[in-house]
């Protein structure tokens, strides 16, 4: 998987593509957490290029959620496509989190 990262202003962009799996999913925690600790109110995960998502992914995106929440940002998820949102569905996690 591979994710790009974009801080604008107190916004962040964050845009992942390929597959967030397993393997994935202990890099991507790495990497996510700092954002939180900069101070950013809003935090957007493009999914346009997101392949698919595991249940250790949805894990790592649900505590990022509440972290963000714990410091008063927002996440937001952007350009779910049809196999992600499936998931999401499926999950109930499409209720929990905030998609545009």
């Amino acid at each position: 998987m591979n994710t790009k990262v974009q801080v604008l202003d107190d916004k962040i962009l964050v845009s992942l593509s390929g597959e967030f799996d397993t393997a994935a999913a202990e890099e991507m925690e790495k990497s996510l957490q700092p954002l939180l600790d900069c101070g950013a109110k809003d935090i957007f995960i493009d999914c346009t290029e997101l392949d698919y998502i595991s249940s250790r992914g949805l894990r790592i995106l649900l505590v990022f959620l509440k972290n963000a929440k714990a410091n008063g940002s927002r996440l937001v998820l952007q350009n779910v496509n049809d196999v992600v949102r499936d998931v999401l569905e499926l999950t109930g996690f499409v209720t929990i989190f905030e998609i545009e």
